[in-house]
């Protein structure tokens, strides 16, 4: 068997071996459920509007982080939400003045006082996202408004929780 010689890898074979290193060596890492202090555990959602689509989120999104939502703020930690605010503007409008695409934005105010001092001063987090509009699918475009304003409220819950995680 001399005249057998082994064939060099190929070309894909390469391009996957550098990209499972690089990949290994980035520290990337999936998104998991982010843990809250022991602080924070126990926690008081104080909100003017407790049904609006980012308390609700904000609600959902302790309870999947571990923290015991109480009813009351005595010996817990409380979550002021100062702003929850959706709106909308025309950016764009056709020739004929009929708009054509608007711009959606979420905007909260939180802060985090635990055993009567504030943790967290008030921040501010929002969110933009464009929504074209066809006047001839009116009804489907009011459905993915309030869509991407669930998907907004959810996003900055999320952020707020990670907020409330990197409390030590």
């Amino acid at each position: 068997m001399r005249g057998l010689r082994r064939k060099p890898p190929g070309i894909a074979t390469c391009a996957a071996l550098v990209c499972a290193a690089l990949l290994a060596g980035c520290g990337f890492q999936m998104q998991g459920r982010a843990s809250l202090a022991p602080s924070v555990g126990r926690i008081y959602v104080q909100a003017d509007d407790a049904q609006s689509d980012f308390t609700i989120a904000l609600r959902r999104s302790l309870i999947v982080a571990g923290a015991t939502l109480v009813e009351s703020p005595q010996g817990a930690a409380t979550l002021r939400i100062e702003a929850d605010d959706f709106s909308d503007r025309v950016s764009s409008i056709s020739a004929r003045n009929v708009p054509r695409e608007y711009e959606l934005t979420y905007r909260v105010r939180f802060a985090l006082v635990e055993g009567g001092r504030e943790r967290i001063a008030a921040e501010e987090l929002s969110l933009t996202r464009d929504l074209s509009f066809d006047e001839t699918r009116a009804l489907g475009k009011e459905r993915e408004r309030e869509a991407l304003r669930a998907t907004l409220a959810r996003e900055l819950a999320a952020v707020v929780v990670q907020r409330l995680a990197s409390l030590r």
